[in-house]
């Protein structure tokens, strides 16, 4: 396959279509075109594939907090780490189905269960799978984030009624032994596969911002795009610097200029057109026109309000304000039998990414 031609037209809505075959020559020539020409080809898949004036709204909560004894350089989490998070217990299936409840009468269809674990022990899914019976009861889609699983817990979790599985990849392969050392992205990737064979949608992405190079960013979009099935949401976390971590100690964040996490927001549009692209962490400390550019450049997902688990998220009433002002609306849909979504209802995600904690 050729590399990307800074000067070659969109092609026609067949090319639009989702590929599992992009070199990393492609990714790294996408990220090179010059910028003007980058968005209006992101602007261009994002139109083929949905309204570019919708923006599914999501928010977060967390079933249980702290505690976590993986060693992610980024994450307020960890308990190595000494970053003012506290610890948590598992929160009770009532605490949780009130927030549920609370949750739907918002207007959310979708509701996710997040935790602090590496991976959870088998005696900790039925609780979660007690969870998962109950929020489906009250006509909410299921989502979780739980850390790794087995090819068990996942089939365990799915038979539960679960829909959606949160599984962060972080950074590139090359770059990822800079940030974890407590596990290999073989294993973030094992459990993608047992979430898929379960027959669960994916929620993967990871952080730029973490001191990686534009070689690398593309690296890790590369491995998103080319994996089996693509993510059906992919957040695009900015490093949020937490004081205690590793990463606010060496200020990586201070380096990533924001038109190269546009870029990286338009390169994840054009290889992923059927995903939503969603804006993660990070939003807090981007202005308005930030944010637009990131709209513009094919994101149509955000976290709404609430904070971000142990890091902020911008105020419901700054986010309303900023769609007032662009002519963007939150996206309405509708679920059917096979999970396929249609117009209709708003989509209110709860929760989002337990694993990547500061981002």
């Amino acid at each position: 396959m050729s590399a990307v031609s800074p000067t070659r037209p969109l092609a026609d809505a067949a090319a639009h279509a989702p590929r599992h075959d992009w070199s990393r020559r492609e990714v790294e020539a996408l990220f090179a075109l010059p910028f003007p020409e980058l968005l209006h080809r992101a602007a261009g898949v994002h139109r083929a594939h949905f309204d570019p004036a919708e923006v599914q709204v999501s928010t977060l909560l967390s079933v249980k907090t702290g505690g976590c004894p993986e060693d992610c350089a980024y994450c307020p989490q960890a308990q190595r780490y000494h970053t003012g998070v506290q610890a948590t217990k598992l929160m009770s299936t009532e605490a949780v189905l009130e927030k549920a409840r609370q949750a739907k009468a918002a207007g959310a269809s979708r509701f996710c269960m997040g935790a602090a674990w590496r991976s959870p022990k088998d005696r900790d899914i039925p609780k979660v799978a007690a969870m998962i019976r109950e929020v489906k009861a009250l006509g909410l889609e299921t989502c979780a984030t739980l850390g790794m699983l087995s090819g068990g817990q996942a089939q365990a979790l799915k038979a539960a009624g679960l829909d959606y599985y949160n599984h962060n990849i972080d950074t590139d392969p090359e770059f990822y032994g800079s940030i974890v050392r407590t596990r290999e992205i073989q294993d973030r990737l094992d459990t993608l596969a047992h979430v898929r064979d379960a027959g669960m949608k994916t929620c993967c992405g990871g952080i730029v911002g973490m001191g990686e190079s534009r070689r690398q960013r593309a690296g890790f979009l590369h491995t998103l795009a080319t994996l089996p099935a693509h993510p059906d949401s992919v957040p695009i976390n900015r490093l949020v610097q937490v004081e205690g971590t590793p990463l606010a100690e060496k200020n990586t964040a201070a380096g990533l200029d924001p038109f190269e996490f546009v870029r990286t927001i338009a390169v994840a549009r054009i290889l992923m057109p059927a995903s939503m692209v969603r804006l993660s962490a990070g939003r807090e400390e981007m202005s308005d026109e930030l944010q637009a550019l990131c709209f513009l450049a094919g994101a149509n997902s955000i976290f709404y309000g609430e904070k971000l688990l142990t890091t902020g998220n911008p105020d419901t009433e700054r986010d309303l304000a900023l769609f007032a002002r662009l002519g963007l609306r939150p996206m309405q849909v509708t679920v059917d039998a096979d999970g396929h979504d249609h117009g209709g209802t708003v989509h209110a995600d709860i929760a989002e990414c337990a694993r990547s904690r500061a981002a």
